[in-house]
């Protein structure tokens, strides 16, 4: 099966570099052209109040969404959350939202997953999950974060280095045609309907 093309793509890149962004298009793009699909996940959306970054919210791809991190909780039960610099993450909002998404079925063509960070892995059922999608055979679209000071998270280097991962690092030069570039990628992948 030497030469096949990869069935894992993972874009990564520095914070605010346009990861989500791609995806989405990418995603709109395929949905445009391959409209039979069945395309199951989930994208992560900053939450802005007063055009401050306060949070970031769960996103399924059917549109239903909830809370993954904020800096305004203060819920009796936000005190036990793990945190991430200012951020309270909501570990059970993200597994409410986001595992069911990550079920693998016969009749699914691509899993989006945006993003396997920091954050998503403070859930101890969300890594094994992407790994079943991962180990599934199903195209994937996923974004990781680059590695900070020279150190990955131990679960992205092990996607990072996952036996027929194709890594894309985005930057702002590129990104038009790395979105152009992942499109035909998975379009070869996705069956013709």
């Amino acid at each position: 099966m030497a030469g096949a093309p990869s069935r894992c793509l993972f874009v990564t890149g520095p914070p605010g570099v346009g990861k989500t962004t791609l995806v989405m298009r990418v995603f709109e793009a395929l949905r445009a052209s391959h409209p039979n699909l069945t395309i199951r996940g989930f994208y992560t959306r900053e939450v802005r109040e007063s055009g401050e970054r306060v949070g970031f919210e769960v996103v399924t791809l059917d549109g239903r969404s909830g809370p993954l991190a904020s800096s305004k909780v203060s819920s009796p039960e936000s005190v036990r959350w793990p945190t991430v610099g200012k951020y309270k993450v909501d570990v059970a909002s993200l597994e409410s939202l986001a595992l069911p998404e990550l079920q693998i079925q016969e009749e699914t063509d691509l899993f989006i997953i945006d993003e396997v960070g920091k954050m998503e892995l403070f859930s101890s059922a969300f890594f094994p999950a992407v790994m079943r999608v991962i180990e599934s055979n199903i195209p994937v679209l996923a974004t990781i974060p680059i590695p900070r000071n020279g150190r990955d998270i131990p679960g992205v280097a092990r996607l990072r280095n996952h036996p027929g991962a194709a890594v894309f690092t985005l930057n702002t030069g590129n990104r038009d045609m790395m979105r152009e570039t992942i499109y035909n990628h998975l379009s070869c992948l996705l069956p013709k309907r």
